[in-house]
Parts: structure tokens; C-alpha cells; sequence
């Protein structure tokens, strides 16, 4: 295998395909939600490299690997600039690849990520960082072993984010999720793809180049909670101090969702398709900061 795996939504003639990047342990069936929304449109959701069907592929990762990678896949969709959304960490991949191969990006969708987080009180540099402790179940699983699917499934209508969420597009990605045999399922995401990619999302000097760099419409959305249903990626306000370096930048404030549920529930989903289809962002039609 020498290609990413794509998932591959909504009518196969339907021009050029937006783009859609998960998250930093996810894989590409965490669009379907928003593909549902955008049934008229063809959409494009790889596995990113060390995750789900594309877990073969070896390392090195990191944000411009990804953005290498996924310039590849547009090139052999026949290139051409359309929008680019993602997700957390497909977020981050998003700029890097609108920054390196502006000319296959029309314009960016960044859902819950993109924007350098913050370092903890007690880290003085992003090498001070336990990146799994960081991101707590997201990152314990990858170390967890099920007997079978049922049990996978257990394990995530019990996580935090989706006690009063879960659907059967919660369920396919889950079940797609899964490497193995049983009694020996494991989640697909490799351990140190996740553990390299992570230590580049506190804004390292090239990172924020590429901000800087970005000519086409941006728009993030912020989830009010975050990967356990609590406190969020970005605090109320954060993102406005952004505009520094991205002065075109809509920011979506998204109601009563967390960093998952804006994309697999219908309510943050239909807000992410929205801003999808919009011929310029900041007219999507949702609650702005302006």
C-alpha cells in the first residue's frame, strides 16, 4: 500500500470533491454526519497516514507529511482549488496544506482545531509535553485490547462525549475504527503517529508561517466543550486573537456541542456543512464574531 485510503461521499459527478480531515486518532468515516448534510456534493475523507485503512503506511508523520500526503490524493482528483475542511488535528493539516499547495485550496473549514493551543501552566516548551495525557481517552484506547466489536462499541456509548449522542454514524465509525482479530481488536490509530503529530499542534515558528500565509477565506468553528464534554480546546474569546495573523478569519460560535459532537451530531454537523457550502464564509448564515 503506497496511497491513503479514502472514504468517499455523495454522487460521484458532482464536480470537484471537497476535502475532509479528521482528527489525531479518528479516520475518514467521522464525515459521514457531515456528508449527510451535503448530499449534493462529493466528498473526500481520507484515513490519514498511521490511521485507520492507511495504518500501514510508514512514518515519519507530522502536519506536512499529512499535507504531502493529501495533496496527492487532490492531484489524482485532478487538482483545481476547492474548500478544505478539518477536524482537531485535520484542522492543523488543513493549513499546512493550504500553505504548502494554496493552489488546491479555495478556501478553509476549520472544525474545533487549527489554531495553536495553549501550553499548560506547568510546560515551558511543547517538549515538556505528555501528549497522551493531553488528550486522556483519546489516546488510552489506542493502548486497549476487545474481545470484539460489541465491546469497542461499549467503550464508546460509555465516553463522556457521547452519553446523549450516540447513532448509528457514531457506530460505523467505531466499527471501521477496528484492527485485528478477535478476542484481540485494537483501535487502528498507531501509537507514535499520534504522539508526533500531537507535539506540532502547540505552534511551532514554521506553523505560524503558514497562518500568516493564508490568502483564502478561513473559518473556524469552536465547540463550547471539549473531548470529555468539559472544558474546551479553546476558551471563549481565544480565537479572536488570531485574527493577527489570520485577518480574513470568521469565527462560528457552535451551540451545545463538544470536540466531537460538532461533527457527528446533526446539530453541529449541519453547522459544519453549512460553512462547507457557503460561497464566502463570512456569510454563513450562523452566529458569528465579527
Amino acid at each position: 500500500m503506497s496511497t491513503l485510503a479514502v472514504s468517499a461521499f455523495g454522487p460521484a459527478d458532482a464536480g470537484p470533491a471537497l476535502l475532509a480531515i479528521h482528527g489525531i486518532t479518528a479516520n475518514g468515516r467521522s464525515w459521514q454526519t457531515v456528508a449527510a448534510h451535503l448530499p449534493e456534493r462529493r466528498l473526500l475523507a481520507p484515513d490519514l497516514r498511521g490511521r485507520g485503512r492507511s495504518n500501514l503506511l510508514p512514518g515519519p508523520y507530522g502536519l506536512r507529511q499529512h499535507a504531502t500526503d493529501l495533496a496527492a490524493v487532490l492531484d489524482a482528483d485532478g487538482g483545481g482549488a476547492r474548500a478544505v475542511l478539518g477536524h482537531s488535528m485535520g484542522a492543523f493539516v488543513a493549513v499546512a496544506l493550504a500553505a504548502a499547495r494554496p493552489d488546491l485550496v479555495a478556501r478553509l473549514v476549520l472544525v474545533d482545531g487549527g489554531f495553536p493551543l495553549a501550553l499548560p501552566a506547568d510546560a515551558a516548551s511543547a517538549e515538556d509535553l505528555d501528549i497522551g495525557a493531553l488528550l486522556g481517552p483519546a489516546a488510552q484506547r489506542l493502548s486497549m485490547v476487545f474481545a470484539d466489536d460489541d465491546a469497542y462499541l461499549d467503550f464508546w456509548r460509555q465516553h463522556p462525549a457521547f452519553l446523549r449522542d450516540w447513532s448509528p454514524a457514531v457506530e460505523a465509525y467505531a466499527r471501521y475504527d477496528l484492527d485485528g482479530e478477535p478476542p484481540h481488536r485494537r483501535p487502528s490509530t498507531v501509537a507514535s503517529a499520534m504522539l508526533q503529530d500531537g507535539a506540532e499542534l502547540y505552534g511551532p515558528d514554521w506553523y505560524i508561517a503558514a497562518l500568516r500565509s493564508l490568502r483564502m477565506p478561513v473559518t473556524v468553528l469552536r465547540a463550547p466543550r471539549g473531548l470529555t464534554d468539559t472544558e474546551p480546546l479553546y476558551g471563549a474569546g481565544a480565537l479572536e486573537a488570531f485574527r493577527v495573523l489570520v485577518p480574513q478569519l470568521a469565527i462560528v460560535e457552535v451551540d451545545d456541542v463538544n470536540h466531537y459532537t460538532i461533527l457527528f451530531a446533526e446539530r453541529g454537523a449541519s453547522r459544519v456543512a453549512a460553512a462547507a457550502s457557503s460561497a464566502s464564509s463570512p456569510e454563513i448564515p450562523t452566529k458569528e464574531s465579527t
